[in-house]
Protein backbone atom coordinates (compact mmCIF):
# COMPACT_ATOMS: atom_id res chain seq x y z
CA UNK A 1 0.00 0.00 0.00
CA UNK A 2 0.95 3.32 -0.93
CA UNK A 3 1.56 5.62 1.85
CA UNK A 4 -0.95 8.79 1.10
CA UNK A 5 1.54 11.35 0.81
CA UNK A 6 3.71 9.81 -2.13
CA UNK A 7 4.02 11.77 -5.37
CA UNK A 8 2.09 14.38 -3.68
CA UNK A 9 3.42 17.99 -5.39
CA UNK A 10 3.55 21.17 -3.40
CA UNK A 11 3.63 24.20 -6.09
CA UNK A 12 3.95 28.01 -4.61
CA UNK A 13 3.37 30.96 -6.99
CA UNK A 14 4.38 34.06 -5.92
CA UNK A 15 2.50 37.41 -7.23
CA UNK A 16 3.41 40.92 -7.44
CA UNK A 17 0.43 42.99 -8.45
CA UNK A 18 -0.81 46.49 -8.81
CA UNK A 19 -3.91 45.61 -7.14
CA UNK A 20 -5.04 46.73 -3.71
CA UNK A 21 -5.14 43.54 -0.88
CA UNK A 22 -9.36 43.43 -1.60
CA UNK A 23 -9.82 43.51 -5.69
CA UNK A 24 -7.26 40.62 -5.40
CA UNK A 25 -9.32 38.87 -2.47
CA UNK A 26 -12.48 39.40 -4.68
CA UNK A 27 -10.96 38.03 -7.98
CA UNK A 28 -9.59 35.23 -6.25
CA UNK A 29 -13.03 34.16 -4.73
CA UNK A 30 -15.05 34.69 -8.03
CA UNK A 31 -12.34 32.61 -9.57
CA UNK A 32 -12.25 29.95 -6.91
CA UNK A 33 -14.89 27.36 -8.47
CA UNK A 34 -12.69 27.33 -11.81
CA UNK A 35 -10.16 25.59 -8.99
CA UNK A 36 -12.07 23.88 -7.10
CA UNK A 37 -13.09 21.97 -10.40
CA UNK A 38 -9.44 21.39 -11.81
CA UNK A 39 -8.99 17.61 -10.96
CA UNK A 40 -5.86 16.26 -9.01
CA UNK A 41 -5.64 19.79 -7.29
CA UNK A 42 -6.64 18.48 -3.85
CA UNK A 43 -6.12 22.20 -1.78
CA UNK A 44 -4.93 25.70 -2.79
CA UNK A 45 -4.20 28.07 -0.07
CA UNK A 46 -4.65 32.11 -1.56
CA UNK A 47 -1.73 34.05 1.09
CA UNK A 48 -0.95 37.47 1.77
CA UNK A 49 2.86 38.34 1.63
CA UNK A 50 5.14 41.25 2.08
CA UNK A 51 5.71 43.88 0.98
CA UNK A 52 2.37 45.39 0.16
CA UNK A 53 1.05 44.23 -3.36
CA UNK A 54 2.51 40.67 -2.84
CA UNK A 55 0.30 37.19 -2.89
CA UNK A 56 1.01 34.01 -3.82
CA UNK A 57 -0.66 30.98 -4.33
CA UNK A 58 0.30 27.48 -2.25
CA UNK A 59 -1.13 24.21 -4.31
CA UNK A 60 -0.74 20.91 -3.24
CA UNK A 61 -1.64 18.69 -5.88
CA UNK A 62 -1.61 14.65 -6.05
CA UNK A 63 0.71 14.65 -8.64
CA UNK A 64 3.14 16.18 -10.95
CA UNK A 65 0.77 14.74 -14.08
CA UNK A 66 -2.28 16.77 -12.66
CA UNK A 67 0.43 19.88 -12.03
CA UNK A 68 1.22 19.93 -16.08
CA UNK A 69 -1.75 19.83 -17.11
CA UNK A 70 -2.88 22.72 -15.41
CA UNK A 71 -0.53 24.92 -16.39
CA UNK A 72 -1.14 23.73 -20.07
CA UNK A 73 -5.01 25.07 -19.12
CA UNK A 74 -6.55 28.26 -20.09
CA UNK A 75 -7.14 28.90 -16.39
CA UNK A 76 -3.04 28.46 -15.62
CA UNK A 77 -2.43 31.51 -18.51
CA UNK A 78 -5.09 34.00 -17.43
CA UNK A 79 -3.46 34.52 -14.27
CA UNK A 80 -1.37 37.52 -14.81
CA UNK A 81 -3.99 38.88 -16.82
CA UNK A 82 -6.61 38.32 -14.03
CA UNK A 83 -4.24 40.10 -11.52
CA UNK A 84 -2.53 42.56 -13.27
CA UNK A 85 1.13 41.09 -12.53
CA UNK A 86 3.57 43.57 -12.86
CA UNK A 87 6.02 41.12 -13.23
CA UNK A 88 6.29 37.39 -14.14
CA UNK A 89 5.20 35.08 -11.27
CA UNK A 90 8.14 33.54 -8.96
CA UNK A 91 7.09 29.86 -8.78
CA UNK A 92 8.54 26.95 -6.87
CA UNK A 93 7.77 23.34 -7.15
CA UNK A 94 8.40 20.90 -4.12
CA UNK A 95 8.28 17.04 -4.10
CA UNK A 96 6.32 15.97 -0.41
CA UNK A 97 8.33 13.66 1.37
CA UNK A 98 6.18 12.99 4.83
CA UNK A 99 2.83 14.19 5.93
CA UNK A 100 3.13 14.59 9.29
CA UNK A 101 -1.27 14.83 9.69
Amino acid sequence: MKPETEGKIIQIIKLKTSLKEDEVLKIAKERAPQFKAIPGLVQKYYVRASPPHHFAGIYIWDSMESLKAYHESELAASIPQAYKLLEAPEIEILDVMFELR
